[in-house]
């Protein structure tokens, strides 16, 4: 295995439709074939002892999808989470999700709840879904926070630095993403956690989402083990595991 291990790893699961329409199928095959990338990603990241996973799932761009293969995702997200939460339990591994949530039907509001709260005490990995997303939107919601509690005068307009705008996003406890993957060879960000990745290492690779695999996530993690992170100063070599 590799000398390093990042502390949080954030991907940018990209491909489904490709993947399916290279096969002659519907694009809803690709995403159901991407949930088992998800499961089997999530575990290795488990077991390696990764403290964060985040998911890029549904992007707020993605309402404007044709209405059949939204509602399609939003059912098989709600199978998903409801169908993962004893593996999550088994594997110890913490759930949660960010973005604009309120947009969700209320069936999948219900299942991300009880998931977040059956798993809650659990110590090792915690997998966050980024659902109804976008970098954009978080960073506005916390401005619109602030600018709430200035208006109450809790909040001296003086005092705000980037420490109060990192604390108003939606999980101010996410620790910055030390890797970021992009599948399926975009050369993009596309709108994905805009604060937290000012310095974070970025890997793209080819491979589509659905044939995503242990292999290459360690293929990620060995790329990242060999960068030199310099923060805007002085290399700083990722910790040895």
């Amino acid at each position: 295995m590799p000398p390093a291990l990042p502390r949080h790893i954030a991907i940018i699961m990209d491909g489904n439709g490709r993947w399916a329409e290279a096969r002659g199928m519907r694009r809803i095959k690709g995403h159901e074939a991407g949930a088992e990338s998800v499961r089997t990603i999530a575990e290795e990241c488990s077991r390696l002892g990764v403290e964060q996973l985040t998911l890029y799932a549904f992007s707020e761009e993605n309402w404007r999808r044709p209405r059949l293969e939204t509602e399609f995702l939003m059912r098989l997200l709600k199978r998903f989470i409801a169908a993962e939460r004893e593996t999550l339990i088994r594997n110890q591994m913490r759930f949660s999700a960010i973005g604009r949530l309120e947009r969700l039907p209320e069936s999948v509001r219900k299942e991300l709840q009880k998931t977040v709260l059956a798993t809650k005490d659990n110590p090792r990995t915690n997998l966050c879904l980024a659902l109804s997303y976008g970098g954009r939107a978080e960073i506005v919601d916390a401005v619109k926070a602030i600018a709430a509690k200035v208006q109450s005068g809790q909040v001296d307009p003086k005092a705000i630095d980037e420490a109060t705008i990192a604390a108003h996003l939606y999980q101010p406890q996410m620790p910055e993403p030390d890797l970021v993957i992009r599948t399926a060879g975009e050369m993009r960000l596309s709108n994905f956690l805009l604060w937290q990745i000012s310095y974070s290492e970025l890997y793209v690779t080819e491979t589509l989402w659905p044939d995503f695999r242990i292999e290459h996530l360690h293929a990620a993690i060995e790329d990242f083990g060999r960068r030199e992170r310099r923060f805007g100063g002085l290399v700083q070599r990722p910790a040895a595991m």
